[in-house]
C-alpha cells in the first residue's frame, strides 16, 4: 500500500440503510492484469441492499455469507488512474465503465476509487455522461444476456415474435424492453400507470397497466416473458405464455414449475456476469441512439443510505446512481 487514502461507504454490520457509513479507508492499488479507477459514479442496484441485509430473501441453503466490513457496489463509470503489473489494453486518463467481479461481492464501488479486472470494462460512451453511464453495467448485462443468450433472440428470429417485460420501467425492465424492440420483436410492457408515458417513449408496443387491469385477462400467446418482478405471485402471469414459449426470471419468485412445464413453458434465465466484450455492444447501441438510460435518481456518495431508502420504497423508473465525483 503507499498509504494514500480515499472516502468510501463501508458497512461493519448488517441491517437497514443507516449501516452504510461514509469513512476514510485505505485506497487500493490495482494487481496484475487490473487498473485503479477514479470512480465518478456508482450505480445502485438490488444485490447492494440484498447483501445489506445478509441476504434474507434467499433460501437460507444457499444463502452466502456477508463478509465485514463491505464496500458494497459492483457497477462503476470513473476514469483509469493507474495500471497494474502488465496491463497494456488501458491507458491512464480512459474513461470506462463496467460490472465489476461480479457475481461476487468485490466490486467495491461506492468509492472514490476501485481496482478493475481489465476484462470487466469498456470505454464509456463518449457522448453519455458518467452518472448515466454508471446505471448500465449490471442491469444492462442483465438484459442483453437475457435475450441474446438465454432466449436466443437475435434478428433473425425476434421479428414476429413477442416479449412481455413485467416490471418494465425497472433498471432491467427499461433495457429489455429497448433491446426486444431493436431486435425487431413486438413488445408488451407491464408496469404502474405512472410509467407509460416513460415506456412509451422507449417503444413498447403495447402497456398493460396492472395497478387496473389484470395482466392474464388482456394478454394472451406471449412467446418469451421476461419477468423483473418475482415473488410469491410470479405464477400468475403464466398464462399470457403460449404453449412452447419461455419464461425468464430475474429475481426468485414462485411460478409453479411443474404446471409451467405441463404448459410446454420453459424456463430460460440465470445469474448475469461481468463482460467487458458485452459492456462494449451496449456502448456501441449508446453511442448509436438505440439504446437509452433511465435515471430514477442521483445521490452524493456521502448518501448512499438515502439511496437504499429510495430503493426500498420501490416503483423505481430507470437506476439509482451515486454521484461520487463532482460534475459527474
Amino acid at each position: 500500500m503507499t498509504g494514500a487514502m480515499m472516502r468510501a461507504v463501508r458497512m461493519h454490520a448488517l441491517g437497514g440503510p443507516e449501516v452504510l457509513r461514509y469513512e476514510e479507508v485505505p485506497r487500493p492499488e490495482p494487481a496484475a492484469g487490473e487498473v485503479l479507477v477514479r470512480v465518478h459514479a456508482a450505480g445502485v442496484n438490488p444485490p447492494d441492499w440484498y447483501a445489506r441485509g445478509g441476504f434474507a430473501n434467499i433460501p437460507a441453503e444457499v444463502r452466502v455469507p456477508v463478509p465485514l466490513p463491505l464496500i458494497p457496489g459492483t457497477d462503476v463509470s470513473g476514469v483509469v488512474a493507474a495500471l497494474g503489473p502488465g496491463v497494456t489494453r488501458w491507458a491512464v486518463g480512459d474513461e470506462v465503465f463496467g460490472l465489476l467481479r461480479f457475481p461476487s461481492m468485490a466490486g467495491r464501488g461506492y468509492a472514490q476509487y476501485t481496482t478493475a479486472p481489465v476484462t470487466d470494462l469498456a470505454r464509456k460512451p463518449a457522448g453519455l455522461g458518467h452518472v448515466e453511464a454508471a446505471g448500465v453495467p449490471m442491469a444492462g448485462l442483465t438484459a442483453y444476456q437475457y435475450l441474446f443468450e438465454r432466449i436466443g433472440l437475435d434478428a433473425e428470429r425476434a421479428p414476429g415474435r413477442t416479449v412481455l417485460v413485467n416490471g418494465a420501467a425497472g433498471g432491467v425492465g427499461h433495457f429489455a424492453v429497448q433491446l426486444a424492440k431493436g431486435l425487431g420483436a413486438q413488445v408488451i410492457g407491464v408496469a404502474s400507470g405512472r410509467h407509460e408515458e416513460f415506456l412509451r417513449r422507449l417503444g413498447v408496443d403495447r402497456f398493460v397497466d396492472y395497478t387496473t387491469t389484470v395482466v392474464g385477462d388482456v394478454v394472451r400467446g406471449v412467446d418469451h416473458l421476461v419477468d423483473t418482478v418475482g415473488g410469491p405471485d410470479g405464477h400468475r402471469l403464466l398464462p399470457v405464455i403460449r404453449p412452447g414459449g419461455t419464461l425468464s426470471p430475474v429475481f426468485l419468485g414462485e411460478y409453479h414449475r411443474e404446471r409451467a412445464h405441463e404448459a410446454g413453458i420453459t424456463f430460460k434465465g440465470g445469474q448475469v456476469r461481468s463482460d467487458g466484450q458485452q459492456m462494449g455492444a451496449l456502448a456501441a447501441l449508446i453511442e448509436s441512439g438505440r439504446l437509452r438510460v433511465g435515471v430514477d435518481s442521483v445521490f452524493p456518495l456521502e448518501r448512499a443510505a438515502d439511496a437504499h431508502r429510495r430503493a426500498d420504497r420501490g416503483h423505481i423508473q430507470g437506476k439509482i446512481v451515486l454521484r461520487v465525483a463532482e460534475g459527474a
